[in-house]
């Protein structure tokens, strides 16, 4: 093998990407210190941009399809180079190809809890997942951003550079909303289209465009969910009465729990008397609604025998029973 068979053999004729993984964005070239023939062959496939660097400089973009690299293909890179005046030698530059392709499932949340003023919970405190979809919008802008010298650009470093960046804006966009968290759910599509134009002016800076921006997810603190799952078992209270029972069950329930608590006593007196007071009233007022003048006989020693059931229950007080007792009897 002669010397011009040898740098002929070392000079690139063909110039491409087939790509092997879904994560990278961004590879470059492994031509290591070899030249480019001039009237090379550059392959450029769809979703893919291709960028050549001149010492460093950026000189031509090419677009999908097959370019031979010659004067009349490639005028910026000519022109840096003067191969206009008929110089027609190898030549030694940086190529990057780039995948524009959207990349999708991208993961976003927030880190600490969003602190917002709801009309019904006055301050709630609430978490949101989601997941958006990017690509690459500027190539230049992309690669001076993550770039450098790097030989690869993945999507899971891309992502982790945009986490601190979606996330505050998310809980900027949630503020002004006002939106109840209740009705949060309902919202998650209109809340999304309203945060995306927010996301992008950031996203600019990048060279990345946002194509779609999604909300899975909200979570609130467990006082606040428990507390809804009650009011929606209660099928949204039908009255007042009702209300009071639930109220009043609740309270029996802790107070049942810690049966040598210090202020259980005193708080199972107030509840027993509360409740016999609610037993008395809510039957007057059944006999009311049924428009009868006085309570019959059986209504009044039922009542009578819920309260020695509450009162054998320690719920009552011997007092508390004697004075409802009386009050009954009254009315025999």
């Amino acid at each position: 093998m002669g010397l011009f068979d040898f740098i002929k053999g070392e000079l690139i004729e063909v110039i491409d990407w087939v790509e092997n993984d879904k994560d990278t964005m961004c590879w470059k070239f492994p031509d290591a210190d070899a030249n480019i023939k001039y009237g090379a062959q550059l392959t450029v496939r769809e979703s893919q941009l291709a960028l050549f660097l001149d010492e460093g400089e950026f000189a031509d973009v090419y677009e999908p399809g097959r370019t031979e690299l010659v004067t009349r293909n490639m005028p910026l890179l000519t022109s840096l180079r003067n191969w206009d005046k008929g110089f027609k030698s190898p030549f030694l530059c940086d190529v990057y190809f780039f995948s524009t392709r959207t990349f999708t499932g991208l993961n976003w949340g927030t880190a600490n809890p969003i602190i917002l003023r709801d009309p019904q919970f006055k301050q709630v405190r609430v978490k949101a997942f989601g997941t958006y979809f990017i690509k690459i919008s500027d190539v230049k802008t992309f690669f001076t951003e993550f770039g450098g010298t790097k030989r690869q650009i993945t999507i899971s470093e891309v992502e982790e550079a945009l986490r601190d960046i979606i996330s505050p804006r998310f809980a900027e966009c949630l503020a002004e909303a006002e939106v109840s968290v209740l009705d949060m759910v309902s919202n998650y599509t209109e809340l999304g289209e309203k945060i995306a134009p927010m996301i992008q002016a950031d996203l600019d800076k990048f060279g990345v465009s946002l194509e779609k921006f999604v909300i899975s997810s909200t979570s609130l603190p467990k006082e606040v969910e428990d507390f809804y799952d009650k009011m929606t078992n209660m099928n949204m209270v039908e009255n007042m009465n009702k209300y009071q029972q639930f109220q009043m069950s609740n309270a029996m329930e802790k107070a049942a729990e810690n049966p040598n608590g210090g202020g259980s006593e005193g708080m199972g007196m107030g509840m027993g008397f509360g409740m016999a007071n609610m037993m008395v009233n809510q039957n007057q007022q059944q006999q009311n609604n049924n428009n009868q003048p006085k309570e019959s006989k059986d209504d009044i020693m039922k009542t009578l025998k819920e309260l020695g059931e509450l009162f054998k229950a320690d719920i009552l007080t011997k007092e508390e029973f004697e004075t409802k007792k009386k009050e009954l009897l009254a009315r025999l």
